[in-house]
């Protein structure tokens, strides 16, 4: 690959940008006087949740947007004088990844060589070379909208590589992809780093994420809080994690308890405790805690580069909303039985077989996490149980009610927060609350009490008016999750609920959800982020439209143990069960 300039210099160098657009009737500052340099021949994340200006900053550095102040060089070139010259030596995978779905796999690979000049004789070997990279030459005549979440991925990798580069920018490329997709995305990017010496920017709202790179870049809301290597800021965290465990108590009390301590700077459940960041580096005591000698098991871990990062945003002053605390228990009939039950679930799309054979029970009260590779059958689940798809085959009750017969009366039951939280961008806040108090049936008297509700409750009050397609992710979130609580319903289903909001917003979101299942409200939520997975009381893993394995987060850790790796994560665990799965699908159609 040709070096525009000294291999020395730094990649990419932004010195003073600043962004503003004008969007929703007002000013937003998308960059604030950004300065940062990123080195040759690494990986430098980009790391900072939705609105932090990743996006923006990508399309500045590729030439699509022009800075209102500052300057940008990439590979030693002036962005701005020479946007042409820099794109034709930068590859640019856009969020979505910037593919036509309606083209098949060799006809996206053949658009991208028109539009990156690559001259016909060429594209043959660099072709097999992509195809080899990412594993899709079995597919190539195939549709790109028939193709997995993962798959799209790397197609859209190759595609941005038909031509080689020298600077690769990858705008969050793991958003909504399995881990399995993610941990091979991560296998890809650094073959390309190792052996072809390519500069790689890579985005992402996955804070685990940055302790797979070299460097990092930390935004927030527009500005730059830090950069440096990961290890740099999981040091400033030494001495300050435990988990704490207290088998008498509920891990969801657990966690409120211990949030609510003065030592305590975060909470989060992990396992069959709590794994807590003290304010300062030193071990707390169980009457610190909250809690007496022999009640509390307090033992010092790791500390987390996530760590780091939740400490620098309360340090600047950021809180999430305060949930209320646990109201009164509800549910309609009695509560020691099951409200869903599903047995031998089918659901055929042709000759497809989306869903095969499923089935397991729900309990009131119960959170449970339906996990999967991308194009696991989960999505089509979920449609059967929210009454929106009817099955082909098997049993289906949820509240008692059987889907074929009664499913109006089962959604009258139901709240359902759908991914991308299915909000009317036009409307404003207040007008989506009211509008889904109608569509849930609430009479005049009740609908204006529990807007005010929503209003209160999720402190929204002061964005009453504002256009809901204007908001930041993380109060889209809110009022989705508000607009789906409006009829005070005993199940509820989260589709991705958390998907690129910070962290904050993330661990006020699951006080939420702790809090309904403490009111033995029965939660559904399918997510790709595992660790997000600990909160559920139960998991149920599925494959190719198949159960793998059910049972406890800990439970699904246990029965994965090897000599070579005692303490497996949940993320090991799942990628170990859906290699396995795949290897015996081989070896039966190699028979």
């Amino acid at each position: 690959m040709t070096q525009t300039a000294n291999s020395q210099d730094p990649a990419l160098v932004l010195q003073g940008v600043r962004k503003g657009f004008h969007s929703g009737g007002r000013d937003v500052v998308a960059l604030d006087d950004v300065s940062a340099s990123v080195k040759r021949g690494i990986v430098t994340g980009l790391i900072g949740p939705d609105a932090a200006g990743k996006t923006t900053l990508m399309r500045l550095v590729a030439g699509l947007l022009l800075p209102d102040k500052g300057e940008i060089t990439a590979l030693g070139l002036d962005v701005r004088r020479k946007p042409l010259e820099v794109q034709s030596s930068l590859g640019y995978m856009p969020q979505r990844f910037g593919l036509y779905e309606d083209l098949t796999v060799q006809e996206n690979l053949d658009l991208y060589a028109d539009l990156q000049n690559l001259p016909p004789a060429d594209r043959a070997e660099r072709y097999e070379q992509l195809m080899k990279l990412t594993g899709l030459a079995p597919f190539t005549g195939r549709l790109a909208g028939a193709l997995s979440g993962g798959m799209k991925q790397k197609l859209g990798l190759a595609c941005s590589l038909v031509r080689p580069k020298d600077l690769l920018l990858l705008d969050e490329p793991t958003v909504g992809v399995d881990p399995l997709s993610r941990r091979e995305l991560w296998e890809i990017v650094y073959n390309l780093v190792e052996h072809q010496g390519m500069t790689v920017l890579l985005s992402t709202a996955y804070l685990d994420e940055a302790e797979r790179c070299q460097e990092v870049i930390l935004m927030h809301l527009g500005k730059l809080l830090d950069q440096g290597k990961p290890g740099k800021f999981t040091k400033t965290m030494e001495g300050r994690s435990f988990m704490v465990t207290a088998p008498q108590m509920n891990k969801r009390q657990l966690q409120r308890e211990l949030g609510e301590a003065e030592p305590v700077l975060d909470a989060l459940i992990l396992g069959e405790g709590v794994r807590v960041v003290t304010k300062e580096a030193k071990e707390p005591t169980p009457a610190e805690l909250g809690g007496r000698d022999g009640e509390l098991s307090i033992e010092a871990v790791p500390p987390r580069f996530e760590d780091s990062f939740v400490a620098m945003l309360r340090e600047q002053g950021q809180e999430a909303a305060t949930p209320s605390q646990p109201g009164e228990q509800r549910c309609a009939e009695a509560c020691d039985g099951p409200v869903i039950e599903v047995k031998d679930l089918k659901r055929r799309f042709g000759d497809f077989m989306a869903v095969d054979g499923i089935s397991f029970v729900v309990e009131h009260g119960e959170v449970l996490g339906l996990l999967g590779a991308n194009g696991a059958g989960k999505s089509t689940t979920f449609r059967m149980l929210c009454g929106l798809l009817p099955p082909s085959e098997g049993r289906l009750k949820v509240a008692g009610h059987n889907l074929r017969k009664a499913a109006a009366k089962a959604r009258q039951r139901i709240g359902y927060m759908a991914q991308r939280f299915s909000l009317y961008a036009n409307l404003s806040v207040v007008e989506n609350l009211r509008f889904f108090a109608r569509v849930y049936g609430l009479n005049i008297a009740r609908r204006k009490q529990r807007v005010q509700w929503a209003l209160e409750e999720f402190e929204l009050a002061e964005l009453a008016n504002a256009t809901s397609g204007q908001l930041p992710l993380g109060y889209k979130q809110r009022l989705a999750l508000a607009a789906a609580l409006m009829h005070e319903p005993e199940i509820l289903f989260l589709d991705e609920p958390t998907s690129g909001v910070d962290p904050l917003a993330r661990r006020e979101f699951w006080r939420r959800i702790n809090s309904l299942a403490e009111q033995k409200v029965t939660v559904l939520v399918t997510t790709h982020f595992m660790e997000e997975a600990e909160y559920c009381d139960r998991v149920v893993i599925m494959d190719r439209g198949k159960v793998l394995a059910e049972g406890t987060p800990e439970e699904i850790k246990k029965a994965r143990r090897t000599a070579d790796d005692p303490s497996p994560t949940l993320e090991d665990a799942f990628i170990t069960l859906i290699e396995h799965n795949k290897q015996m699908r081989d070896k039966e159609q190699a028979a």
